[in-house]
């Protein structure tokens, strides 16, 4: 069969997005270039800066659209709880996606439409009698928080997908219990204890740490 010639297919802008999910599921955000995503979507590069100016925008387009999907629950009135509620709901947004958290976590690029969360949290510190700039302060200890640690799963997934031993598997596995008694008495369980879901427990411990202590006891 010969070859197709003339202009390629018309694209839009919703096949892109769609397409660049894909890249990103399947090669990370390092993998998504425009040469990339042209074959995937089978056009050519130039034909996609008809709809984007280059990879940040590209980027934009992409954390707004999952934006749009993200949680916005009822919050309580009380602020502490307000706080944990809007984390958990943006924890819960993100899970899913980490390589969402990777692109934010460069402070360059956001969705304007995922305001919402440090809003609200920010909102909620300010009602528990911290200043803007502490409530900010505040927001931003919970974000990285957050984000390492949806980074930190993300990983440790990976890793068991592969099913192989890691490096930390055989140090602890062959822990001197002399030089390190607690943690060879917990050395077999270590895998199992860290992929506990301890996450909401550190959020508490965080914001009670953050907030004066006499709005949430």
């Amino acid at each position: 069969m010969p070859s197709r010639t003339g202009r390629p297919p018309r694209i839009s802008r919703a096949e892109i997005v769609t397409a660049a999910h894909r890249v990103i599921e399947e090669d990370g955000v390092a993998g998504l270039t425009m040469r990339r995503l042209a074959r995937e979507v089978g056009s050519t590069p130039m034909a996609l800066y008809h709809h984007v100016r280059d990879k940040d925008e590209l980027l934009l387009l992409l954390l707004d659209d999952y934006a749009a999907g993200m949680p916005r629950p009822e919050l309580p009135e009380e602020p502490g709880e307000r706080i944990v509620a809007a984390a958990a709901a943006l924890r819960e947004g993100l899970a899913g996606w980490p390589w969402v958290v990777e692109v934010i976590r460069a402070d360059d690029l956001l969705s304007v439409r995922a305001l919402w969360y440090p809003e609200q949290i920010i909102d909620a510190a300010m009602s528990a009698g911290l200043t803007i700039e502490q409530a900010v302060g505040a927001y931003r200890v919970i974000w990285h928080y957050t984000a390492g640690e949806i980074a930190a799963r993300a990983a440790a997934a990976k890793r068991r997908e592969d099913g192989s031993m890691t490096y930390r598997d055989r140090v602890f596995a062959e822990l001197d219990a002399r030089e390190h008694p607690r943690l060879s008495e917990v050395g077999g369980r270590w895998a199992e204890l860290t992929a506990r879901d301890t996450y909401e427990q550190g959020l508490r411990a965080l914001v009670r740490g953050l907030l004066p202590a006499k709005q949430w006891p």
